[in-house]
């Protein structure tokens, strides 16, 4: 009887350890989920971004076409070399398909008088995607006609840029708040991107309740 009890506490616990180790397990697999689905969400953003860039193009002139073409151009390539300390640039290609201006992006980088063009999201493992989305959505808010009012609203920019050019960008992005006088509220859980900010505010989450505070004022 004695051994059947122990048999019995042996397997309890057993089933127990087993238990935790399958729901620490489907925690993994939840924050995995959860994960996908802001990276998800993110390239949307950027798809929705690009399509709205591309039908600015579409819906101008051809002379404005290629005026906004220049424009968005020079700012994003600005915006890059700033960034990434190099001789990067960004150029617009646009074709017409089925009666339809049909706009596609690409960087180029000048290695040893060859010039090499890529798409954005296959250059610096999507630092430079990124940093493009970041300076379309500036060149899409200044010259849309017309103008866009209100605030420049950032949702974790410049994710997958490297630590080597967050101060850049940090940089790059207050003086843009200055030169085009344009609030931004940003998210993010970079501290050198939050720094920048004249108001800033720590969200913690404990026990799925959350606690707002000022950090910087």
């Amino acid at each position: 009887m004695i051994e059947s009890l122990q048999d019995l506490d042996k397997f309890l616990n057993s089933s127990k350890e087993y238990l935790s180790r399958e729901l620490g397990k489907q925690e993994i697999i939840k924050e995995q989920i959860k994960q996908n689905k802001e990276e998800l969400k993110q390239i949307e953003e950027e798809i929705d971004l690009l399509n709205k860039v591309n039908i600015l193009l579409q819906k101008t002139s051809e002379f404005a076409r290629e005026q906004a073409k220049k424009q968005v151009e020079s700012l994003v390539t600005k915006c890059l070399q700033y960034i990434f300390e190099s001789d990067v640039e960004f150029i617009i290609e646009i074709e017409e398909l089925r009666g339809k201006s049909n706009a596609e992006f690409y960087v180029t980088n000048s290695i040893d008088d060859i010039v090499i063009k890529t798409k954005p999201e296959l250059s610096r493992g999507g630092g430079v995607v990124d940093i493009v989305s970041l300076a379309l959505r500036i060149a899409f808010l200044q010259i849309h006609k017309p103008k866009i009012e209100g605030p420049l609203i950032l949702d974790e920019p410049a994710k997958h840029v490297s630590d080597d050019y967050i101060f850049n960008v940090a940089d790059f992005l207050k003086q843009t708040s200055e030169l085009f006088n344009r609030q931004i509220i940003m998210v993010t859980h970079n501290n050198h991107l939050a720094a920048i900010g004249n108001n800033a505010y720590r969200v913690d989450i404990k026990d799925s309740e959350s606690t707002v505070n000022k950090i910087i004022s």
